[in-house]
């Protein structure tokens, strides 16, 4: 069953258009990547259907709503849950403290949904009185998907997680999406480092100045010659 459909979406901010007709679908429990050059419109892609960025023309549904002109307070009631790349956690505030912001709209947090954080990134349990800002990177960006996750989304949109980290952490990044993924959670990912992401989710696109390039499962994208020549680097 279609998750998210995406639809001729004309996409970018103020009057700078960056998208152009692009298309793109998440079924329920898959796990779809974005991938291209910089300035593609990978990230203007996935902040349209968080609701942040201008949405010039096209139709955005989600679990079969139209949620086109729905703005991003109002996308997470849906039940969609948005990582952005920088600024995704409050480094002064403590790791619970952030994990309840990232369940706000909940009148009540579950323990539950705070356990199943823990359950996926232990480390988080370890450090839960300290403030956000003393844990590494790769701790950092564990939290906000640990925060993302508060509110259990059918959902998660995830902005170049990997950006940033040390490269003998970048696979434990992956590692943990792909968990999120195994227990059920459909993933949006924008992804520079194109390989991996494209051997790990089950289908990816590929954008280029703002269109669709290429569509298809992850690793017929990582066989195919224009693909690797284009915008693998071979």
């Amino acid at each position: 069953m279609t998750l998210l459909d995406v639809s001729q979406l004309d996409a970018g901010y103020g009057d700078l258009r960056v998208l152009t007709d692009v298309d793109l679908h998440v079924d329920d429990g898959e796990y779809v990547t974005i991938v291209g050059p910089n300035g593609a419109g990978k990230s203007t892609a996935m902040k349209s259907v968080f609701g942040l960025a201008d949405r010039f023309d096209g139709t955005i549904s989600f679990a079969g709503d139209d949620i086109t002109d729905l703005q991003p307070e109002e996308v997470i009631h849906e039940g969609m849950s948005y990582v952005p790349q920088t600024e995704n956690v409050f480094p002064s505030l403590t790791v619970e403290e952030n994990l309840r912001l990232g369940a706000y709209i909940l009148d009540d947090v579950p323990e539950e949904r705070k356990q199943a954080v823990f359950d996926r990134f232990p480390v988080l349990a370890d450090r839960l009185d300290e403030n956000a800002g003393t844990l590494s990177g790769g701790q950092q960006q564990m939290l906000a998907m640990g925060c993302a996750l508060m509110l259990d989304p059918d959902l998660l949109l995830l902005d170049e997680p990997s950006a940033g980290l040390a490269p003998d952490l970048v696979d434990e990044m992956f590692d943990r999406v792909d968990d999120v993924n195994d227990a059920g959670t459909s993933i949006l990912m924008v992804e520079q480092n194109a390989k991996e992401a494209l051997r790990r989710c089950d289908r990816g696109y590929v954008l280029s100045q703002g269109e669709n390039r290429y569509e298809g499962a992850g690793d017929e994208l990582l066989d195919d010659e224009e693909v690797r020549q284009q915008f693998l680097g071979g």
